[in-house]
């Protein structure tokens, strides 16, 4: 998610919570605003009642709410001095214009005493109120338009005014994953005033200039490693053939050489195997182009023809579809020959590889050891089986590294008698 995004979706949530409790607090005070308002009319009233009784006594007969909104009742005079005014919401039965019987309406009522001509009183006046499931629902109402303004307004406000502040991060940002090192010439740069940005930016190219040291002093390690490692192998080499080829030497001497040579050559190819890969992990291609991955499991399945006759293992080669990947040629056929490699001398006699192209995916499959392998090690470095204890045991750990680089997917699964490794482009 953006930043951008998550910002909206945090104020989101605290604006509901917000407007949440500021609609309950709303609401309480503006049913004491209306209970307010109601107790100064009822006090109105009884101040007119009382009047309107002094002239015409005949009020004083209204016993019942059945006449009018108001109710008088004589009370002794110990009653009286007792007395204190009350309000109390209740309902009463009402019709209004609209309604077709008579329904419980909210009702406001103040219970007071008066005295006329020496004697006394109750008086009781209600006052109808907003019924209060309207004025909740009003409320409601007020509450989600308000929070659906807020939310229109802070959208409003991110596309005109945090977009344009957050402009600079996001060009640094996106010359960052232009970066490659050891290939841009230039240090990602924007022009901003924000001191944060600013800071950012000198932060980041501070990285970056320690990153470009690093990565030249790899580069110049492995130059230097690659060169001082195979020459003096390569003599080696070279010596021990021309002294089986020159000097008379039993057999066992010979034997003894041959060993060695070997051994030798094993160097060679674990030499030439850790430096491939250091340099994938310090990304080192980038001649990246479209691929066709067909052709290129056509010609290893050719070169290794021979190999696999001698082993007696069988190559059966299906394609469903044309495969293309943009990627470094040298590296996919990295990959393909060692999956390949892995194949034929990890089998059985007169077994079999089975290699599939799919839409997207490239799957070989073989026989071998009746069991499957443990798929956490299988792609670690210097792993090995216990048959075949001569490799390097990089194969499958370069496969894995070319795809880390080039964000493919590669897993292994055994099933109906095969191992079975998968390269999802």
């Amino acid at each position: 998610m953006k930043l951008l995004n998550k910002s909206i979706l945090h104020l989101m949530s605290w604006l509901l919570l917000i407007v949440s409790l500021w609609s309950v607090v709303f609401y309480f005070n503006m049913l004491d605003e209306i209970k307010d308002s109601v107790d100064e009319e009822l006090e109105n009233y009884k101040r007119q009642i009382v009047f309107k009784a002094e002239k015409d006594p005949t009020i004083l007969q209204q016993k019942t709410f059945d006449e009018g909104f108001f109710s008088v009742n004589p009370i002794s005079k110990s009653q009286a001095l007792n007395f204190k005014d009350t309000y109390k919401d209740t309902e009463i039965y009402a019709q209004d214009a609209d309604d077709e019987a008579p329904e419980l309406e909210p009702v406001r009522i103040l219970t007071t005493v008066f005295e006329q001509n020496g004697k006394f009183y109750e008086l009781k006046i209600f006052n109808n109120m907003v019924e209060e499931d309207d004025l909740v629902k009003e409320l409601l109402w007020d509450a989600a338009g308000l929070y659906v303004l807020l939310i229109f307004s802070i959208l409003v406000i991110n596309n005109l005014v945090l977009q344009r502040l957050w402009k600079p991060f996001y060009e640094l940002l996106h010359e960052l994953k232009n970066y490659r090192l050891g290939i841009s010439k230039a240090y990602p740069k924007v022009e901003t005033k924000t001191k944060e940005f600013s800071d950012l930016q000198d932060a980041v190219t501070t990285l970056l200039q320690y990153s470009e040291k690093s990565y030249e002093q790899q580069k110049e390690f492995i130059g230097n490693a690659s060169h001082e490692l195979q020459t003096p192998l390569a003599i080696a080499i070279s010596r021990l053939e021309l002294l089986i080829e020159k000097e008379n030497l039993t057999e066992n001497q010979a034997e003894k050489i041959a060993e060695i040579m070997e051994i030798i050559e094993r160097l060679v190819r674990l030499n030439k195997s850790l430096l491939l890969l250091t340099k994938i992990e310090n990304k080192q291609f980038f001649d990246n182009q479209e691929i066709k991955v067909n052709t290129i499991v056509g010609r290893n399945i050719e070169d290794l023809q021979d190999i696999a006759e001698f082993k007696q293992v069988e190559i059966q080669f299906s394609q469903n579809t044309e495969l293309f990947v943009q990627a470094d040629a040298a590296l996919i056929n990295i990959v393909v020959s060692n999956l390949l490699r892995n194949a034929i001398f990890h089998n059985i006699k007169s077994g079999k590889v089975e290699v599939k192209i799919e839409a997207k995916k490239l799957i070989v499959s073989n026989t071998g050891i009746e069991k499957s392998l443990d798929s956490e090690k299988i792609f670690t470095r210097f792993q090995k089986s216990e048959q075949h204890q001569s490799g390097s045991g990089l194969g499958l750990a370069i496969v894995q590294a070319i795809a880390e680089l080039y964000d493919f997917s590669v897993s292994y699964d055994f099933k109906d008698g095969m191992h079975e490794f998968q390269v999802r482009f």
